[in-house]
């Protein structure tokens, strides 16, 4: 190609169609456009067919894969008297499992790798055990998804088809896992182009798109669908192949918004030099004075055409894939790592803390299992709760006592927190045990929790000795905390002065009186049975180090009597109760004690109380239904979010010394208290966002809410306007504004509805972070669902300011 002129073509015409690699040449120190080549040139491969060659080729290299594609009949295991036979088959797309019932005609079901979190070997769940008799471990695996879907237990013919499927599941998984923000872009429109594509034949015709538009939450006008259409229709034939598909899917997702931010930077409209680049992120992005260094990494990691980086410069594409990088998201990648303090007290930090660890549904009839403590762990919780009572044959059972909730073994359950205690964070973990069991089953809960749990059980303090405050979750890393009665203090533990057996109550948690205390007029709420007095075992006492609990009297009591290694529990009222009448006091003893907060027994269907309020006065334990989701789920996993996913999170420093004052009512009294700041939030797009209603012409009318959750004085939300069916790429352009005045403790909740005016908003998408992990500027807001898994590629894209009130 020989020009001598420069091409003049307007930026907003060409840029969703051409790669920037293909118009570049290089002459002195200036970059010259010359005429565009269109994406379906031969040069450029296509989203699609990279995807399909790429599959293909996973595929021809790898037997298992090749086996999975072919096909298998297997045995899904519901029970012990549930065994049906079903095939299973992975398709073509290496993406989605097809699976059907031998007797069923038609009738089949899919699901995406994407929903698969991990695979099991053997006999891992309690379905498998339960027919271990029947079939060997080496023929069972099992599916866990992600979020609160129930797994899939599967039982194969042979061991050989097993470790196919195992194998094969693993490496899927592993692929999905390494695949870059444009991989998973191209995977997308890959897996829309197959959904729409109804007769398979490689092609969509006009019908074709229109349904497609439909699924993807797109209301477009049919005579502007149309021209697009046929402006991707190179070939003229009526029908679009992969490469057109990609045009027009480029056409259809043009980000204006990001086109007026990038024109707005660059010195000619068409690219972003080093220090077009630098500008924005130091006035934008508030990046500080290290710009010009991060210009060019940012340009190096994310610029798609190899010309603009020899040029160091960024095309549009490139500025894109930036913005939607975690180095653009609002979430700061500063706060992801381990960043915090590990050293101080125990007491100094939020724990993620689960209640009920062992139900997966309700309290009155669900399902008790193991896979409760496993799938909290794997989240970052860090203290799981054990309701114990006697079971038969002299083994310990936990389930939900006076209730229909199914029962498993205290063994069990050890044995599953022994193996996933340390699998996410190094942190210690801590059994809160509800012991309801006799003396004899209370020695035998002793011996499996040694037994199994070894080296891992903290038996005896650190040093060897009491020492004068609680041990850090660094010096605790790699060990399990028991949480329960004990006979005498620490101190009795080593002159052998504690008694060989204590009579009292052995349990913390009195959820008959909780009931009565929180229904006192409703008789029909009340659980049979008692608590009754009964001996605690020298032996289970022994291994309880530094979580003694201990009946709360009052925090005059407590700051003249206990000691550092005592813990009171609270159910929810008793908590407000305390916050309402002495808020300063309560943060005054969680500086040196841990608190435990949880549910009221009025709860029986599973639901959550606000953790923020018992967060604000400093409470560490704060438990909650991890099997539940909600607003109360998504700020724990906003709070733990960060730091690591370690599962703690230190308390601001005024929250953490004995001599501040810090009242949640009164935020500006406390010392030291500066100005309170002002978070001004542009909520300027949305993109691709999910369908809620399964209706075929429902259409999302999206809008957003942000609200703030905090001390009393910070909690707010306000909402953009709502954008009338469209889903796919809203522009809003509102700006919401908060005033913040104990910004160490609030947390920023995006959610995302479907606006209705006749009924209740349905949920689209949330997410929640720490207002101290928010990054200013240009960002983007990676939506996630009500699960609290990922929703890619679903997005929201802000402008973020935080000033002082002045």
């Amino acid at each position: 190609m020989h020009k001598t002129q420069r091409a003049v073509v307007p930026l907003a015409d060409w840029w969703p169609h051409f790669e920037l690699a293909e118009l570049a040449e290089y002459q002195g120190s200036s970059l010259v456009f010359w005429d565009v080549l269109p994406l379906a040139n031969a040069k450029i491969v296509t989203k699609l067919q990279m995807a399909s060659t790429q599959n293909s080729l996973r595929i021809q290299g790898d037997d298992n894969l090749q086996s999975m594609i072919v096909g298998t009949v297997m045995r899904k295991i519901k029970s012990r008297t549930w065994k049906k036979q079903r095939y299973f088959r992975l398709q073509e797309d290496c993406m989605t499992i097809w699976y059907k019932s031998k007797k069923a005609g038609n009738a089949h079901s899919t699901f995406s790798v994407s929903d698969v979190e991990a695979v099991r070997e053997g006999h891992q769940s309690e379905v498998l055990l339960s027919i271990a008799d029947e079939f060997p471990p080496d023929r069972c695996f099992t599916l866990v998804f992600r979020g609160r879907r129930g797994n899939l237990d599967l039982v194969a013919e042979s061991a050989e088809e097993a470790q196919s499927w195992i194998k094969g599941m693993r490496k899927l998984i592993e692929n999905l896992e390494n695949m870059g923000q444009k991989e998973k872009l191209d995977q997308w429109i890959c897996d829309w182009f197959n959904k729409a594509d109804k007769n398979k034949d490689g092609r969509m015709n006009f019908k074709e798109v229109q349904d497609l538009l439909k699924m993807m939450n797109v209301d477009m006008n049919e005579h502007h669908a149309l021209h697009l259409f046929m402006m991707a229709d190179k070939s003229q034939s009526g029908t679009l192949e992969g490469d057109e598909f990609v045009q027009f899917y480029k056409m259809l997702t043009q980000r204006e918004d990001i086109l007026r931010v990038f024109q707005e930077y660059s010195s000619d409209g068409q690219k972003l030099t080093v220090e077009d680049l630098e500008k924005f992120l130091h006035q934008e992005q508030l990046e500080g004075d290290s710009s010009q260094q991060q210009a060019l990494e940012l340009i190096e990691r994310y610029e798609p055409s190899e010309t603009a980086k020899l040029l160091h410069a960024m095309s549009i594409d490139g500025f894109l894939m930036y913005l939607v990088s975690p180095n653009g998201s609002i979430f700061n990648p500063c706060c992801q790592g381990l960043y915090q303090d590990m050293t101080q007290p125990l007491c100094h930090y939020f724990i993620s803390s689960s209640h009920n660890t062992y139900l997966l549904e309700d309290q009155l009839r669900g399902q008790s299992s193991v896979e409760g403590y496993i799938r909290a762990l794997k989240r970052g919780c860090r203290c799981v709760e054990v309701d114990c009572w006697d079971g038969p044959s002299g083994e310990p059972i936990v389930y939900h006592g006076h209730t229909f909730t199914s029962k498993i073994l205290f063994k069990d359950v050890i044995i599953a927190v022994g193996k996933y205690a340390f699998k996410v964070s190094h942190y210690p973990v801590i059994l809160s045990i509800e012991n309801h069991c006799s003396v004899e089953q209370q020695r035998t809960m002793a011996h499996h929790l040694s037994h199994i749990l070894g080296d891992k059980l903290l038996r005896t303090t650190l040093d060897g000795h009491v020492t004068e405050g609680l041990p850090s979750p660094e010096e605790l890393k790699g060990k399990i905390l028991l949480k329960g009665k004990k006979m005498g203090g620490l101190e009795a533990s080593f002159n052998g002065a504690a008694e060989e057996s204590l009579t009292g109550e052995v349990s913390d948690e009195d959820e008959v009186a909780d009931i009565d205390e929180d229904n006192p007029h409703g008789d029909s709420m009340r659980r049979k049975g008692k608590k009754s007095k009964q001996r605690l075992s020298k032996e289970l006492s022994d291994c309880v180090i530094y979580c003694k609990s201990v009946h709360f009297n009052s925090f005059k009591h407590s700051r003249l009597h206990s000691k550092f290694y005592e813990i009171s529990s609270f159910t929810e009222s008793k908590a407000r109760k305390h916050i309402r009448e002495a808020g300063a006091d309560f943060v005054h003893h969680n500086t040196r004690q841990l608190t435990r907060v949880y549910p009221s027994g009025l709860r029986t269907d599973s639901s959550n109380f606000n953790p923020q309020e018992m967060w604000n006065v400093g409470c560490q334990i704060v438990a909650l239904n991890f099997q539940t989701a909600g607003v109360e789920m998504d700020l724990n996993d906003g709070l733990f979010s960060q730091n690591g996913h370690c599962g703690y999170v230190l308390k601001p420093e005024f929250m953490r010394s004995c001599e501040q004052r810090f009242e949640p009512d009164n935020p500006q009294g406390r010392e030291g208290y500066s100005k309170p700041v002002n978070l001004s939030i542009q909520v300027i797009s949305g993109q691709q966002l999910p369908k809620v209603n399964i209706k075929e012409d429902s259409i999302v009318d999206p809008l957003v809410r942000v609200e703030i959750h905090g001390v009393a004085a910070d909690q707010a939300k306000q909402e953009t306007r709502y954008i009338d069916n469209n889903g796919f790429n809203p522009i809003w352009y509102d700006t919401l504004q908060f005033i913040i005045h104990v910004p160490e403790l609030a947390l920023v909740r995006f959610v995302v509805e479907d606006y209705d005016k006749t009924s209740r908003n349905d949920f689209v998408g949330q997410y929640t972070l720490p207002f101290s992990c928010i990054q200013q500027g240009y960002r983007h807001i990676h939506l996630l669902s009500k699960d609290g898994t990922s929703i890619s590629p679903s997005s929201l894209f802000v402008y973020v300011r935080i000033t002082d009130v002045v």
